[in-house]
């Protein structure tokens, strides 16, 4: 608790001078000229000085209290945000790390006006945090996972107090939190996985081996109670893989993003054996990352989820378009940022221009085995003239000296395919078409420097194009035939949001599950947890 010790108090005047609020000694503080300050005012003044955010906030009510007395007004806001702050938990933040007993109990035994002053800065000081924490997290994503990259919308404090304190306080307190309805999914999936979590969870794992239809003994007695737990079987009594598990199993792998066959073998018995606890951390780890989006995204927007390897098109909060993708392989040079930008043009049989990391570590090696490989590259020198493979001594440079760059014209066998789709980034990520069709069928697919390829280039661009072209796939068709680098620029450009969600809700408000597949959601909930976030266990 910040308590002000007694002792004689520097006349107001002389105060916020110190403090370096601008002053006039003539001016009214508020609604009170300056000879009707009070020690109170005089208390918070002294408490705020040298603060300058809260100071100014203060100054602006002329350091008049805003939990601490008994008028209606402070009464209201301090039992809201009393109540808001032991709910906290509902959102997946800790109640200890806004103390509201401790509060109360502090506002209770508060008697001078050094004490109410202090407890008043602090209510202000917790009601800002709890504010921040749940308008755009608690964590800085950047320091906890480098390769996310997201700008996360702060709000200014001074706004959200002084909007506090022209609002009805519960209904302001209510309305902190993300608006987005997968938000509010995310809320009751994690009520629910609670619950389960109290009443025992899903039960003993399955054990290993290969179960399909037909099998029967004791595996599958807990494949059966397993998934009777999991709400997906109705309670039965059979002993045998009959054809309503099989229902049940397939519903299991497509909710969590697996081969959807019916059988049970090492990775959908992996997914089945994880507790309610590791579903509940994947929740909670959504829910911060939904903070850290906490944006207008854009009536249409294109969302890109890495962990379940998609790109869709969203129009006014519904899905209208969606294809499979290839991410970044899970080396960390290679894996896909996290970060929001702005799509602003296509390009139609385009070029591919080698990264320099591409260059020097993968085909420079190669040349210097054998000059005449990878012979669909052109190799161009400063000035961009064509230097031939033969007029090049390659083992006289390495990775610092090598002194070409590499293209790769337009064709069918272009490493970007027969389009791209460019929103400019400092990381030079876009979306692109690819030749390598056949990674597409795979359930893991993350195999690329980074960019994201996807399965059905031309239908995306076709739904794209269909905002400002009457006929989007004859306008896409006549470019392809001229076989020609072509820019198409977008006429309303569309923001783009690479995430990473391995919990979400599908369109049916249906709770579906991904692998963490470069381990980014098993660091941020350590860090979460560093930051007293807990999951409630049932007393043994």
């Amino acid at each position: 608790m910040l308590l002000v010790p007694r002792r004689r108090l520097p006349s107001l005047g002389s105060l916020v001078l110190s403090a370096g609020i601008a002053l006039s000694l003539s001016s009214p503080l508020g609604a009170e000229p300056l000879a009707q300050i009070t020690p109170f005012r005089q208390a918070v003044a002294e408490t705020v000085a040298g603060q300058a955010g809260l100071a100014e906030n203060y100054r602006a009510r002329g350091f008049a209290g805003i939990w601490t007395g008994t008028q209606a007004a402070a009464v209201a806001r301090r039992n809201a945000l009393l109540s808001a702050l032991s709910s906290a938990d509902a959102h997946g933040l800790p109640v200890a790390r806004y103390d509201p007993e401790g509060l109360a109990a502090r506002l209770r035994a508060a008697r001078s006006a050094e004490e109410r002053a202090a407890m008043d800065v602090e209510m202000t000081r917790v009601f800002l945090r709890y504010a921040r924490d749940l308008q755009t997290g608690m964590l800085e994503p950047g320091r906890v996972v480098p390769l996310i990259r997201r700008e996360v919308p702060l709000r200014d404090p001074a706004e959200t107090l002084a909007g506090f304190l022209d609002a009805e306080p519960v209904a302001f307190l209510r309305g902190l939190a993300p608006t987005a309805p997968e938000y509010g999914r995310l809320m009751r999936a994690r009520a629910e996985l609670q619950r389960a979590l109290d009443a025992g969870g899903w039960g003993p794992r399955v054990p290993g081996g290969k179960i399909v239809a037909g099998d029967s003994g004791p595996a599958v007695v807990a494949l059966r109670d397993r998934l009777v737990a999991m709400g997906l079987l109705e309670p039965v009594s059979v002993a045998v893989m009959d054809p309503g598990m099989v229902v049940a199993v397939r519903e299991f792998q497509r909710r969590h993003g697996l081969a959807v066959d019916g059988v049970v073998g090492p990775g959908t018995l992996a997914e089945l054996n994880r507790s309610v606890e590791e579903r509940l951390q994947s929740v909670l780890v959504a829910m911060e990352r939904e903070r850290w989006t906490n944006m207008d995204r854009g009536e249409r927007h294109v969302l890109v989820n890495l962990t379940d390897y998609s790109a869709t098109i969203i129009d006014d909060e519904r899905e209208t378009f969606r294809t499979r993708s290839v991410i970044g392989a899970t080396s960390d040079d290679r894996q896909t940022p996290e970060f929001s930008d702005v799509m602003e043009h296509m390009v139609i049989n385009p070029s591919w221009y080698v990264p320099r990391s591409i260059v020097v570590n993968e085909y420079l090696p190669q040349l210097k085995r054998n000059r005449n490989a990878a012979s669909q590259i052109l190799i161009t020198d400063r000035s961009g003239r064509e230097v031939s493979h033969g007029a090049i001594d390659f083992s006289r440079y390495d990775a610092s000296s090598f002194p070409y760059s590499m293209r790769q014209p337009p064709s069918n066998s272009n490493a970007l395919g027969l389009v791209k789709f460019m929103f400019p980034n400092r990381y030079n990520i876009y979306l692109h078409d690819t030749p390598a069709k056949s990674l597409f069928g795979r359930e893991t697919r993350a195999f690329s420097h980074g960019c994201v390829r996807l399965s059905d280039p031309f239908d995306f661009a076709h739904a794209l194009l269909a905002a400002q072209e009457e006929d989007p796939e004859g306008f896409f068709r006549s470019r392809l035939a001229t076989g020609r680098e072509t820019r198409v620029n977008l006429e309303t450009p569309v923001p783009v949001h690479l995430i990473y969600r391995t919990a979400f809700t599908d369109a049916e408000g249906g709770l579906q599950f991904r692998r963490d597949i470069y381990g980014r959601d098993a660091t941020i909930w350590s860090a979460l947890e560093r930051e007293g976030v807990a999951i409630s266990r049932p007393a043994s």
